[in-house]
């Protein structure tokens, strides 16, 4: 990802924090003739491996994960985001641009084929997405019908082996950054509005 050094970010627990936040994910990878991507939930195992490990599953139907070798996969994570005017900055001349948060990480994809290990990991999916929810599901289900839906699935772990963060949040316009911030929270878009906060934060 090209990231100029006023937009890179590389503290590891910014970067983790980004991931599980933003975890709904694109998965990249190459089957030799052409590009295949998945866009699917990815759970941050922080603990796991030296940069941490991506937990995830895709439909054994997926021709996908039957292309993964011993090479990098790519993972995509994506945040707010928001177009930027000309017109709400205080210098000229100006033209338009695109602020936005990403974090790309890379690591080898290995199926996972011991059975405990596949059902712990749907545990850990479920545990993540349902904690904060008033009406939480419990996860719980007949084991004869649970280990019969995971015959149609695929589990995913990644390690990571490199991580490359960008957030190009106006930092080159130190002197336009408060003009763009209160346009976007004047926004009716929640996005414009999530990209204002962002940028408060870093700013």
């Amino acid at each position: 990802m090209y990231t100029p050094a006023h937009f890179q970010i590389d503290d590891r627990d910014t970067l983790n924090a980004f991931m599980r936040q933003h975890s709904f994910a694109t998965i990249v990878s190459h089957d030799g003739k052409v590009p295949q991507a998945t866009h699917m939930p990815v759970l941050l195992n922080p603990t796991q491996g030296t940069h941490g490990c991506l937990l995830s599953h895709m439909a054994r139907a997926n021709p996908q994960w039957r292309h993964f070798s011993n090479t990098e996969v790519l993972v995509i994570f994506t945040g707010p985001h928001a177009y930027i005017s000309p017109a709400w900055y205080v210098t000229e001349p100006a033209v338009p641009t695109w602020n936005y948060t990403a974090v790309h990480a890379y690591g080898i994809p290995r199926i996972v084929t011991e059975h405990d290990r596949f059902v712990q990991m749907l545990h850990d999916l479920v545990e993540f997405y349902e904690a904060e929810r008033p009406n939480r599901w419990h996860g719980t289900l007949p084991v004869e019908f649970r280990d019969g839906l995971m015959k149609g699935i695929v589990g995913i772990e990644i390690e990571i082996t490199r991580l490359e963060g960008k957030f190009k949040l106006s930092q080159n316009r130190p002197q336009d950054a408060q003009s763009v911030i209160a346009m976007l929270e004047d926004s009716m878009d929640q996005t414009d509005r999530d990209t204002a906060k962002m940028m408060k934060e870093r700013l």
